[in-house]
């Protein structure tokens, strides 16, 4: 397993690296972040991608399935300044419509992880208001490592692409052969029932009455740039122009929604 999952701090300022060098310059581009914006993230983890956020004073609500990543959570900001901003709930999101409604809504690797994804772009509508916009970063399914295998405890299975691809009773035969645990595999199972392409993606969201604001393919996260050193590119043009082949070659989409 690589060790920025066992080093929760590292992850943490890997998300905040990326959501004040790159996420907030793509919603800024139509949509101007200020102290009176008021920001929801659904699936926030430990909150990483909420401190350039809070930096700038935003009203601020993150909520997670995760109690321990909450109360982790709560720990990193114990001291920031504006602290005051900031709501973070360990909660399902189906059970919380009474949090209100919100100027940016942020999914940053997470719309993959949601079993019936159809369903939940038509609930979260519900907090928005006529103008919200929703940033949503995912990585493709198909892409070298869409099955986040990276989580493998084996050094091996962490750095081989592609092989969540093979059908499921291979695919979990190979994770029992190199001795995965029953809940990581149970973990990766889940995650090859709710990967999601970008076809499906755009399917979703224009089913649900959204329509995009942005767009970007990227042939290299931006996330890689503090992960791996290596600099974001974003997808040539002749591969991202061609459906469903894309998806193989295309580490992160970026995507900027709003309601129609």
């Amino acid at each position: 397993m690589h060790q920025r999952h066992h080093d929760k701090w590292q992850y943490f300022n890997e998300q905040a690296h990326t959501s004040k060098k790159y996420v907030i310059p793509y919603i800024e581009k139509h949509r101007k972040i200020t102290q009176e914006t008021t920001v929801l993230e659904i699936g926030c983890g430990e909150g990483g991608n909420l401190v350039p956020f809070m930096d700038l004073g935003c009203k601020i609500t993150g909520i997670d399935l995760s109690t321990g990543k909450i109360k982790k959570g709560i720990e990193f900001f114990a001291n920031h300044p504006n602290r005051k901003n900031l709501a973070l709930i360990a909660d399902n999101i189906y059970n919380r419509k009474d949090l209100g409604k919100f100027d940016v809504i942020i999914l940053r690797d997470v719309i993959e992880h949601i079993p019936d994804q159809h369903f939940f772009m038509g609930y979260f509508k519900s907090f928005f208001y006529a103008e919200s916009v929703v940033y949503f970063g995912f990585p493709p399914w198909q892409n070298p490592f869409g099955g986040h295998q990276q989580m493998c405890h084996s050094r091996i299975l962490s750095q081989l692409p592609y092989f969540h691809l093979l059908p499921v009773p291979l695919y979990n035969g190979v994770l029992k052969l190199f001795g995965e645990p029953e809940s990581r595999i149970k973990d990766l199972l889940e995650i090859k029932k709710t990967g999601i392409s970008i076809e499906r993606f755009e399917s979703t969201y224009r089913n649900n009455g959204f329509e995009a604001l942005d767009k970007t393919l990227f042939l290299i996260n931006p996330n890689y740039e503090v992960k791996f050193r290596l600099k974001p590119r974003q997808q040539i043009k002749a591969i991202g122009a061609i459906p469903w082949l894309r998806n193989y070659f295309t580490t992160c989409a970026y995507y900027l929604l709003k309601s129609k």
